[in-house]
């Protein structure tokens, strides 16, 4: 089976910002673009986007799972960026047309067809280092994806490191490819170094996020996780998740998480630990590493909330139970 995210529909859906107003939406191939080298994206990183789902239920409809929260978040993305305002609504019509065309291939549970918006800066500036970019492309790729624990549910071992943090702490909120780049170096010296599957940047002992994915800690009926702030992305599964976590009768705990209270409380029996995000929901976390030292988390497998959880969120997003938040939108 192809890897996650490489394989794409033939065309997407694409809008452009010049003098002061955006396009008409066109649909085109979706395998180019056609931008100057001069782009502003190319030499000062004007580029935000989103990742959101589709999923087929039993009954033959497709619905988007929240995409009016990650529309959102890319109007907020595009503002802190200084990018062209985007016109939510047109975003709104670009996914839902889309996603419309190529209905017919998205993928049965547990595969989904994922929706990449993605908003970059278009002016050819390459003086333009302390300005923003004045034009703008918009455009919405799908990528259909199978089930992400196909291999089976395996547990993360993660690197705690204190000594720096995945991004600029003003960029924390913003959903852009530079902070994805900043935070490959140090996973990948994690990996070479102590076997880690992912780092959890913990600046100065503050427990915030791993490179992709928003890190939450469940200790018994409670679940710990940072209070949203500037300094880390704000997750709309991390939401999602607390939202269901409160329905089911827990009790959820937003605010700040030092290392020495994460190692502390991973090691009492029945501790759990998990990563959350668009592409696998919660994934379950066995292993801390923190100077030379290994923690197992709980008995180091996955966990009973852990997957409880998820499965309550997939069964919202497969159609198997109940949208009582008003989460999907059909097609």
């Amino acid at each position: 089976m192809a890897a996650f995210g490489t394989v794409f529909m033939p065309q997407m859906t694409l809008a452009t910002f010049e003098d002061g107003q955006w396009s008409d939406i066109q649909t085109v191939p979706s395998d180019r673009l056609e931008f100057h080298p001069g782009a502003h994206v190319l030499h000062y990183s004007s580029t935000c986007f989103e990742g959101l789902k589709a999923f087929r239920h039993d009954n033959g409809d497709v619905c988007i799972f929240r995409m009016d929260a990650n529309i959102r978040r890319m109007a907020q993305s595009s503002r802190l960026l200084s990018l062209p305002p985007i016109d939510e609504a047109q975003l709104h019509q670009m996914i839902v047309d889309i996603v419309t065309q190529f209905k017919g291939d998205v993928p049965t549970p547990p595969g989904s067809m994922y929706i990449r918006p993605t908003h970059i800066g278009t002016e050819a500036a390459i003086g333009k280092a302390a300005a923003p970019s004045m034009s703008s492309l918009l455009y919405v790729l799908l990528s259909p994806v199978g089930d992400y624990f196909a291999g089976g549910d395996v547990t993360l071992r993660l690197l705690l490191e204190e000594n720096g943090q995945r991004c600029a702490p003003h960029m924390g909120m913003v959903k852009s490819g530079g902070n994805y780049a900043s935070a490959l170096g140090p996973i990948s010296r994690a990996r070479e170094s102590v076997d880690a599957d992912q780092v959890l940047f913990c600046p100065n002992g503050d427990v915030q996020e791993t490179g992709a994915a928003n890190f939450i800690l469940i200790d018994g009926d409670e679940v710990i996780t940072k209070g949203l702030d500037s300094s880390f992305l704000h997750g709309v599964t991390r939401d999602s998740i607390l939202t269901l976590a409160r329905d089911l009768g827990m009790t959820v705990s937003e605010r700040d998480l030092t290392v020495d209270e994460l190692i502390e409380r991973a090691q009492k029996p029945g501790t759990e630990a998990a990563l959350s995000g668009t592409a696998a929901v919660l994934t379950p976390v066995g292993t801390l590493i923190h100077n030379g030292q290994e923690f197992q988390v709980g008995n180091g497998k996955p966990g009973a909330t852990t997957l409880r959880l998820r499965e309550a969120l997939n069964n919202v997003q497969w159609g198997k139970a109940e949208d009582a938040h008003g989460w999907l939108t059909r097609i």
